[in-house]
């Protein structure tokens, strides 16, 4: 089932002899439940794509749909409501907030809805984050590894339709970078959560069902590995 949809994507910024073309006509689907990796030199344009599929930020040229929604037709309103819901997005910085505790930063998505939580689904993620004793604490009493994992605790809270992380071990060392893709992968496998990850390692772009390399705003290979 085709979650994600890209057809001639383009981005460009500024004019005239400042004017950047940071994508040029991306063409990209995605099916549920998939795991890929998206890669590229610094750059490239493929955080700008990610930005772009989790309507953080509007392409100039092409259509780009999620889950049957149309991005380019949500106004700012309407985008952070479908980003919310419906889009899990994580960072290498962790963006937790500092004055509220683990739990409420997880929750918060939720929060913002007025909405109760799903009692089993939370304990089921706390558990394989393995943060359920850091529910109390703030960000700042929580390693790096720790705050990352709370970071993709929220995006998972309203079970998006897609999980887009932009170099999410970035800050991490080998240790805490292993646990965090574990984790990811755990998520992908046993949640069924369609995932898109950006990164510039190949050992952690290896670890993706597929492979989608871009190059100066173009896709240049597309690799299924399973």
């Amino acid at each position: 089932m085709e979650l994600l949809k890209c057809s001639g994507v383009t981005k460009v910024y500024g004019k005239g002899e400042n004017r950047v073309t940071a994508l040029n006509g991306i063409d990209l689907c995605v099916e549920k439940g998939e795991f890929v990796a998206l890669t590229g030199a610094s750059g490239s344009g493929k955080s700008t794509l990610l930005h772009i599929l989790g309507s953080v930020d509007k392409a100039t040229k092409g259509t780009v749909t999620v889950d049957s929604v149309d991005l380019g037709k949500l106004n700012a309103r309407d985008g952070a409501i479908f980003r919310r819901r419906k889009v899990g997005l994580v960072y290498q910085f962790y963006n937790l907030i500092p004055t509220l505790t683990v739990e409420k930063n997880i929750l918060l998505p939720l929060l913002l809805d007025r909405r109760k939580p799903d009692t089993e689904y939370f304990e089921t993620i706390i558990n394989t984050l393995g943060i359920k004793d850091k529910l109390s604490a703030l960000p700042n009493q929580l390693s790096g590894g720790q705050q990352q994992r709370a970071a993709i605790a929220r995006s998972l809270i309203y079970r998006p339709a897609i999980l887009l992380a932009d170099e999410p071990t970035g800050n991490l060392d080998q240790k805490n970078t292993k646990e965090i893709l574990d984790l990811l992968k755990l998520s992908n496998r046993n949640l069924n959560q369609t995932l898109l990850l950006v990164t510039h390692d190949e050992r952690i772009a290896l670890e993706a069902d597929r492979i989608v390399t871009i190059e100066d705003g173009r896709i240049v290979s597309d690799q299924k590995r399973r």
